[in-house]
């Protein structure tokens, strides 16, 4: 057989998911990282149109500076025009009246000026009409931040005008920011209560399955809520029903069966007195206990954790006491260590008869059978080891299946009927705890019982 590779490991999102096992907590991670993305890109795109709509007015409010200062100079004689120019430059524009343009196209960052440029043109058509070059300073050259803009007049006559670029100012969307982050809070606060309020129908699934799981009794659900919920809760009352009625047939007909089997079996034994030979008539009665024995366990096995017996204060620790004390009556003592006592809620004869058949299995193919009873926050641990020849683990899932025995002979003394630990399974299962089997590295089997103290969990 080839050896089984690892599983790959989990990537990235399981391992995330793995985090938020709820469908509430699902779901709002799922909420929460799309109203992030969507958040994020609004912000983006808001800053980017806001960006546009500045640089856009503020060349528009350059255009119209530059036709105010063409249209003036151009209005006065020529001897006047340097002197209108310089009273009209100021802050990031300086003016000057010349006979020839002083801007050159290209230049240190001239992709820059000629986007400026042909967004000029496209806010005053007036610009491009008589003349319009953008261009480096001649004698800046080197500088980036310096440009030259000229403008004919209509003598042919150029006003020159240096441009410092201002300094870009980021247009910081606080209030957007503010805005936005409320709306993202709400509308997950929205989300957390909305799917809070769409899951509970679900919990009354979960904990009216449990109930049901460990009573006979059926608790309809109420068919209230949406039309979805009110099917589901409708066809799970009826599954219930369906359920408690197959049970209670299959229980009343095992009954009888039994009742009808156990009559000849007791007929039986008054006439095995009858037989002469001590040899056959042993072995004849020794056939009829194993027959009743079959029987008994098998509907111990179908009724489970599901009898008549009522819930009540039990200690785990006075149970296995009374069961190691029988087993050293018998000459096989059994260590018990551990807690003193060990009281939950419970059934005191299903726990004693679990516990009862998971030392006994010990105790059929093991010379020392330790038990120890520990407390783990909430629950008790009660730990049952042997040195026996233990279960594989690939056995493991076989042996809690009903009516299976890995012991190959048919001897009862050590194989049995293969119901011991489905039975004790069942019971614990019925009390809310896990029952576990685990081969010990240093031989033999380590079986681990995990009991709530209050009883069966929802």
């Amino acid at each position: 057989m080839s050896p089984v590779s690892d599983p790959p490991p989990p990537s990235l999102l399981g391992r995330l998911l793995a985090r938020f096992d709820s469908l509430t907590a699902r779901t709002v991670f799922v909420v929460l990282l799309g109203i992030g993305i969507v958040h994020v890109v609004s912000l983006w795109t808001y800053q980017i149109s806001l960006d546009r709509e500045v640089a856009l007015s503020s060349d528009a409010r350059l255009a119209d500076r530059l036709l105010a200062i063409k249209r003036a100079v151009m209005r006065v004689p020529p001897e006047e025009r340097e002197a209108v120019a310089h009273d009209m430059s100021g802050g990031t524009v300086d003016a000057h009246w010349s006979r020839a343009e002083h801007a050159v196209a290209g230049g240190p960052d001239a992709a820059r000026w000629e986007s400026l440029g042909q967004r000029l043109r496209e806010v005053l058509p007036e610009l491009a009409e008589e003349g319009l070059v953008i261009g480096a300073n001649r004698r800046g050259a080197d500088d980036p931040h310096l440009a030259l803009i000229s403008i004919r007049l209509p003598d042919q006559s150029w006003v020159n005008i240096g441009l410092v670029a201002p300094p870009i100012r980021s247009t910081h969307a606080h209030g957007a920011l503010l805005s936005t982050s409320l709306m993202a809070f709400g509308a997950l606060v929205v989300s957390i209560l909305l799917v809070g309020w769409l899951t509970r129908p679900m919990s009354a699934f979960a904990e009216a399955a449990k109930g049901f799981y460990r009573t006979k009794s059926v608790t309809p659900l109420p068919e209230t809520g949406p039309r979805e919920v009110r099917d589901l809760a409708a066809a799970f009352n009826d599954m219930q029903r369906r359920i408690a009625s197959l049970i209670d047939d299959r229980t009343q007909a095992l009954a009888a069966v039994s009742h009808d089997l156990k009559t000849p079996i007791t007929r039986l034994r008054f006439r095995v007195e009858d037989i002469a030979d001590s040899g056959t008539r042993a072995a004849i009665a020794a056939d009829l206990d194993d027959m009743e024995r079959m029987i008994d366990q098998t509907l111990a096995y179908l009724r489970g954790d599901r009898a008549e017996e009522e819930m009540r204060s039990v200690d785990v620790v006075a149970i296995l006491q009374t069961i190691t004390d029988d087993f050293a009556d018998r000459g096989r003592p059994i260590g018990l260590g551990g807690l003193p006592s060990a009281v939950m809620a419970g059934r005191h004869l299903a726990l004693k008869r679990a516990l009862g058949n998971l030392v006994e299995n010990a105790v059929k193919y093991a010379g020392t059978v330790d038990v120890a009873v520990h407390r783990d926050g909430d629950r008790f641990v009660v730990s049952i080891l042997d040195d026996g020849p233990g279960i594989a683990p690939a056995d493991v899932d076989r042996a809690m299946s009903p009516f299976v025995r890995l012991e190959p002979s048919r001897n009862q003394s050590t194989g049995g009927f293969g119901l011991g630990l489905p039975i004790a399974k069942a019971i614990i299962e019925g009390h809310g705890g896990t029952l576990s089997l685990l081969q010990r590295s240093e031989g033999g089997l380590a079986v681990t019982i995990v009991l709530p103290e209050g009883g069966p969990v929802s």
